[in-house]
């Protein structure tokens, strides 16, 4: 339900910023690259289910075929770390057509062993070291 909420309040402010809501608007496509004007980030909490040992978890992530799936060709890693207590936190870079598939990945292939969620990001790095250089 929150990646729904996220997807949706991303599709508003994407079609707001690139004026998408113009007739003249081309449809992207599902192997579309990200690039500027149609990419995404999105950060995944997979939550350990911690009632079950590591061991289990990991037989049912290769029984459903997580490995395989994850990550699907043409998305972007931008970081993937282990949090200690927590589980794994993962951040992608995609365009935004290919939201639907990631979540679908999810949802086929990692239900049971994670509790996910999602949080649609962007990237302020630039933006924040240039506000700290004019700053000073």
């Amino acid at each position: 339900m929150r990646l729904l909420i996220a997807a949706a309040a991303l599709a508003g402010v994407l079609a707001f910023v690139s004026g998408a809501g113009a007739q003249t608007a081309t449809p992207p496509t599902e192997n579309a690259a990200p690039t500027a004007d149609n990419a995404v980030m999105v950060t995944i909490f997979l939550k350990h289910d911690q009632s079950r040992p590591l061991s289990e978890l990991n037989a049912q992530l290769e029984k459903q075929g997580y490995y395989k799936a994850f990550p699907p060709p043409g998305i972007e890693v931008v970081s993937w770390y282990v949090m200690m207590g927590i589980g794994q936190v993962v951040t992608l870079r995609l365009p935004a057509s290919r939201l639907r598939e990631v979540n679908r990945i999810f949802e086929n292939t990692a239900w049971g062993s994670y509790h996910t969620e999602f949080y649609p990001t962007y990237d302020y790095k630039a933006v924040g070291i240039a506000q700290h250089e004019k700053a000073q």
